[in-house]
Parts: C-alpha cells; structure tokens; sequence
C-alpha cells in the first residue's frame, strides 16, 4: 500500500469524511490515476455503515500511520490536528475541503475549499468540471454525506449550491433525501451500544487556538433525555480524555435532530467559556442551545471569539 497515493479524511471519521474518500478515489481513477487508496483514520459510525450496507460497499481499510514521504490526498479537513498523527511528514498532493482554511504547506499542491455545506458538493462540481460521470453509487454516496452534513438541509451551513446538487442527486440515485437521508440519521442516533467513551469519540475535533487546546465533540440523537440519563458517566469519559490530552476545554454537543437544538456538557478550567460564547448559564454542566446545530457554523465561530 506505500506505492499507492491514500486519500483520507479526518480522525473519528463522519460520512462525509469517509464517503468523499472513496468518491475521490474514483474520480481519481476515472481521471487516469490508478495509483490511489481511499483510506480511513478511525471507525466507521452506525450513520456511514447504513450507507455503505444500503449499497454493499466495504469500508475502506483503517491506518493508524504512514510513512515519511508518503504521498496523500486530504478530504473534508485540513487541519494537522484532525489528521493522521505524521502528516507533517507526508506529501500532500491535493485537498478537498468546505471547512475554514488552517493550512500551510511549503510547495505547491492543488487546494480546493469552498463555503458550501459538504465536501461531497465540491466533489459534485470537479466531476462536472472533469465532465466525469456520476453513477447511482457514486450519487447515493454523494446525497448520503450532504444529508449529514446539513442535516436535511436543515442546518445553517447549508447553502443554495447544496440544493441545487442536491435535486441532480436525486435524479440520479432515484432517492428522495427526505426519505433517505432521515432513515440515515436516525440510523446513526442508535448508541446502546456504545461505551460512553466511544459515544464521544464518535465525531470529535480537536482545535488550538488563542494558547488553548479544546475538543467539541458532537452525536446526533432523536430523545436528548435518553443521552443524558447516562451523563455522569459522559463527564467521566470526557474528564479522561481532558487528563489524556492535556486539554483547557471540552465541550460534547447531543444535538437533537428533531426539534434543531443542541444540549452540551461543557468541562475543564476554561469550561466557563461557552457562557461568554453562547449567552446561556451552565447549571450542572449543562446548557441549552437553541437553534443550534452546527458545530462549523454555530459552535465553533463563538468559542474562538470568546477566546480573543
């Protein structure tokens, strides 16, 4: 596998992450380059493997490391942080990507990063540009990661470029994202299954920035009660992961997908600065987000004013 180009994207993988991997390794090949690997940097959540049964597809293999030099294409990150532990060491050939740019590479690379909802829409075009065709697998896969990312469409960071690849998707795949992409969701909010360990390491991103070192970690569930009848033991996965990595903050966002709010937990010495962030008062750990959803749009944005 060292002679292949692997196309990744970040840790603790979402369907975005994980279908654009797989997307973009066929683009790739169709383009003429048979030199690559869709890869992944963790396990595969219940949302993305209701996808990957629905079509019969194999999730892409895990790697935990590669080698110097290695050369690598990133999807839907680029941020050394949510990468492979030895990026830095790696050959970045290209990066897809919708999230804000924290990135600096000392050669030139073909770089792609647009304001839209998902990477999977960025994707949508170059195949467009390539004048690639997209097939039912590729379009289902494609539809499957933007009703993720925008929840439907419901969330703030979708945009009107979403929708509009969204009704070609349709037409496509001959799936309907109402339908679909709501059994998809509430496929992903199953964790009766997970330790609370791994409830939160499901979709977490670690971040620096202004001297602080936080994570917000996010799940999607359909009864907020449900995740936090079990929160002591939450609190104490999350202070475990706040010893482990030395972090200022955490902050673990139940975000109800049914009535577009967000519940958090927010623990560590710097913990206090969701109420400066979000307006809200944390009574036992907890607070009450409204009409949020979006940890790119709505949660992050915030937090890293309140830390100026």
């Amino acid at each position: 596998m060292e002679n292949k180009v692997l196309i990744f994207g970040h840790q603790n993988p979402d369907t975005d992450s994980i279908t654009s991997s797989i997307v973009m390794e066929n683009l790739e090949k169709k383009l003429g380059n048979e030199n690559v690997k869709a890869v992944r940097l963790g396990n595969v959540n219940k949302e993305t493997k209701f996808v990957l049964n629905f079509l019969g597809m194999e999730e892409p293999e895990l790697i935990e490391n590669i080698e110097d030099g290695q050369e690598v294409i990133l999807v839907d990150h680029n941020e050394n942080t949510q990468s492979i532990s030895n990026l830095s060491n790696a050959k970045i050939l290209k990066v897809i990507d919708h999230h804000t740019m924290n990135f600096v590479a000392p050669y030139q690379l073909y770089y792609r990063a647009e304001p839209v909802g998902c990477t999977q829409t960025v994707l949508y075009k170059m195949y467009k540009e390539n004048d690639v065709e997209i097939d039912k697998n590729i379009a289902t896969l494609m539809l499957s990661a933007i009703a993720s990312d925008t929840l439907v469409l419901k969330s703030p960071t979708t945009t009107d470029e979403d929708r509009k690849v969204v009704k070609k998707l349709e037409e496509i795949s001959g799936l309907d994202i109402n339908v679909f992409g709501v059994d998809m969701l509430k496929a992903g909010t199953d964790i009766s299954d997970y330790t609370p360990e791994q409830v939160i390491n499901i979709d977490s991103k670690l971040f620096e920035q202004a001297n602080k070192k936080f994570r917000i970690a996010q799940v999607n569930t359909a009864d907020l009660d449900s995740i936090f009848k079990k929160q002591a033991y939450f609190e104490q996965a999350i202070n475990d992961d706040i010893e482990k990595e030395n972090l200022d903050f955490y902050v673990f966002a139940a975000t109800d997908i049914i009535n577009s709010n967000s519940k958090i937990i927010s623990l560590g010495n710097d913990a206090p600065v969701v109420e400066k962030a979000f307006g809200v008062s944390i009574d036992n750990n907890t607070a009450m987000l409204e009409n949020i959803v979006s940890r790119k749009k709505q949660m992050l944005p915030p937090i890293l004013d309140s830390l100026k």
